[in-house]
């Protein structure tokens, strides 16, 4: 079977999204925020590195970059933020639009339902302070069936 992250496009494809979602989140009034203080000028090919690695590709986020623990602290201690996460969401779902992805294609919710958990249930999940977060947590893996669980 054909992995959500080769049905997306690979590590290109990833990109492509990564690119778009970006560029509406930094323009987004409420989202913006969290990229004012700068952005790496490789955001994008990390982001789109993680998002690869957590859709069945291969694991270059954890060779080049880190673990989910780095990813989960970078993103800890800030409180609660709900409209963010929406409004976050929202960016990524026109995003998937910008890439030419249709409503209709079973890809597009697949991949809205991933980014979806991945903002409300799993990278901020510790909103009181980033010192919260445990060492060693792996990058959670998502299939068509959605989120892997380890047997």
């Amino acid at each position: 079977m054909v992995t959500v992250y080769d049905a997306a496009g690979g590590q290109a494809g990833l990109e492509r999204l990564a690119r778009a979602w970006h560029e509406r989140v930094v323009a987004d009034d409420v989202v913006g925020h969290a990229f004012r203080h700068g952005v790496d000028p490789h955001h994008c090919e990390r982001l789109a590195a993680y998002w690869g690695e957590a859709l069945g590709g291969p694991g270059l986020f954890s060779e080049a970059y880190g673990d989910e623990s780095s990813v989960v602290r970078m993103h800890s201690g800030n409180g609660p933020h709900d409209e963010m996460e929406q409004r976050a969401v929202g960016c990524f779902d026109a995003a998937l639009a910008d890439v030419g992805l249709d409503v209709s294609d079973p890809l597009r919710q697949v991949l809205h339902d991933y980014f979806a958990w991945a903002t409300f249930d799993s990278v901020n999940r510790f909103e009181e302070s980033a010192d919260d977060v445990p060492d060693g947590l792996s990058i959670p893996r998502w299939s068509w069936d959605g989120l892997v669980r380890d047997s």
